[in-house]
């Protein structure tokens, strides 16, 4: 294959790509809180969300978004994989990681496999923006 057809073929490439995430980038916009909530209880084995909430086998969620991965002063005892992620708990960095956890930070402590569903994560998202704020 020529340079030109291989740069074009992996222009192709990206533009499906880009494509593909377009849907994914704002689905966690739309999210349904109250409908995360129903999904959170999976997550409340583990997590609390109330200001000043206690921390169980992992920590009290509460102002986590848009905070940075491991740096709260909660009390909590953060996976040094999770403190040195550098990641901003933003709606795409936590869409990323309740889709996987282990992929998206190595090493991190938290047990949970991830959430198939694109809507449930968001919901949790739009859960956790309305909750922990």
């Amino acid at each position: 294959m020529e340079t030109g057809a291989r740069i074009r073929a992996v222009m192709m490439a990206l533009a499906g790509l880009v494509a593909a995430a377009a849907p994914w980038q704002t689905a966690h916009a739309e999210g349904d809180a109250a409908a995360g909530e129903q999904v959170f209880r999976r997550c409340a084995v583990c997590h609390t969300v109330e200001n000043g909430g206690a921390n169980k086998v992992g920590p009290n969620l509460w102002g986590v978004v848009g905070s940075v991965a491991g740096s709260r002063d909660n009390g909590f005892r953060y996976s040094a994989a999770l403190v040195g992620a550098e990641v901003t708990w933003t709606d795409d960095a936590l869409d990323m990681y309740l889709t996987n956890p282990r992929s998206f930070i190595p090493g991190n402590r938290m047990a949970f496999p991830g959430l198939r569903s694109a809507d449930d994560r968001a919901n949790i998202i739009a859960f956790l923006k309305a909750s922990t704020q």
